[in-house]
């Protein structure tokens, strides 16, 4: 094998030389350079020798690390962190108007008890009794300014009032309503209307009412216990609000709506009236839009969930929130049903609570007892949810 290869190579090399006389080439080894085609070690040595050139040159460069710069945030919404390590939503929100709320899991009523049974056939169970023992809706139609409420010959457990606040004007464009300035919803009398134990809950806003709703509070003979936030979501309708306030910087998605409780309710003690801890504090529910004064109807879930009693006043109330068990009055009613006389007789022979089943008792979350039950000086009674 190795003569038979030494035979091929020698005849290689006559080939060449013969080759390198007929093109007048003075060596072999140089028949490359004129063919035009060179051998695989010359080749390697020719590039080499020119890379050290080119290093010599021109001096060695770093090589320059490749920057990744976010112009959107279409990566953080693909669910991973790695791809996106800012986790910012509010540049979500700046990028395409979606407000960051709307990105929190199982807000609504239907799917909010999915992981908890228990919780989930509590709401069931309460939303059957709440709908058996509901008075059939009333409403009138009058001027809040004018009427007195003194005039309704009746007590009420519950008070919700939805003013039509002058803010509202400014930041949602309603220009169709009256607004009402503080003074005005402070000298509502609601002292006059409120049973020895009851509950009062007064949408305030976002801006001063915070504060001018306590003051309220305080002048109707209520004490806060609790302030319920609506987080304003946009999924059916993003995009950035063009009505800002007046020397804004922050847009506005939530409101306020607080709470307030009159004479001694205590968790532990006073379950035939309230069950506490069934709903939290905060509604996450769709901004109904630019002009309306549309509120979440989950209000009147939370509010009907907790306190037992049956009678239920909704001051400045439409024809949207005429609601089985409630006595709805406010000017923007188109007509009137109700009678004093009837309304009270709904309650007569002590029915003024929807009263509770074993069932329920037995699924409502509960307070524990007091620990020295002989010495006890219970606070106020802060009848939280």
């Amino acid at each position: 094998m190795s003569e038979k290869l030494k035979e091929m190579r020698e005849k290689s090399q006559k080939r060449r030389q013969l080759l390198a006389q007929q093109m007048g080439v003075s060596s072999p080894e140089n028949l490359g350079k004129v063919l035009g085609s060179t051998s695989a070690q010359e080749k390697a040595s020719e590039e080499k020798k020119e890379e050290q050139e080119a290093k010599r040159a021109k001096p060695e460069e770093e090589p320059a690390e490749e920057e990744m710069v976010y112009k959107d945030s279409s990566a953080f919404l693909k669910g991973t962190q790695s791809a996106n390590p800012h986790n910012d939503y509010c540049q979500h929100f700046v990028d395409t108007g979606q407000r960051p709320q709307n990105f929190i899991r199982d807000v609504g009523l239907e799917d909010r008890f999915e992981e908890y049974p228990k919780l989930r056939e509590l709401i069931k169970l309460k939303d059957e009794l709440i709908e058996e023992t509901a008075t059939p809706p009333m409403y009138l139609k009058t001027d809040l300014l004018t009427c007195e409420l003194r005039q309704l010959r009746s007590e009420f457990d519950v008070i919700l009032v939805e003013p039509p606040l002058e803010e509202y004007q400014r930041t949602l464009g309603v220009v169709n309503e009256r607004f009402w300035g503080w003074d005005e919803i402070m000298s509502l009398q609601l002292d006059q209307v409120a049973a020895h134990r009851s509950f009062v809950f007064l949408w305030c806003g976002s801006s001063d009412g915070l504060d001018r709703g306590r003051q309220c509070l305080r002048k109707w003979g209520y004490r806060r216990c609790e302030d319920i936030c609506w987080i304003k979501t946009n999924i059916n309708n993003p995009g950035h609000n063009k009505n800002l306030e007046t020397k804004a910087i922050f847009q506005r998605t939530k409101e306020h709506c607080l709470m307030g409780i009159k004479g001694t309710v205590r968790r532990s003690t006073d379950g035939d009236f309230i069950h506490a801890n069934v709903d939290i504090d905060l509604i996450i529910a769709e901004d109904p839009g630019y002009g309306s004064l549309e509120k979440p109807e989950e209000i009147f879930h939370i509010i009907e969930h907790f306190c037992l009693g049956r009678r239920r006043l909704h001051l400045f109330g439409r024809e949207s929130t005429i609601r089985p068990g409630w006595l709805t009055v406010g000017p923007g009613l188109t007509s009137s049903n109700f009678d004093a006389d009837i309304y009270n007789g709904y309650f007569a022979g002590g029915q003024a609570t929807t009263g509770c089943t074993e069932r329920i008792e037995a699924l409502r979350p509960k307070s524990p007892p007091p620990k020295n039950r002989g010495g006890f000086r219970g606070g106020r009674g802060r009848g939280g949810r």
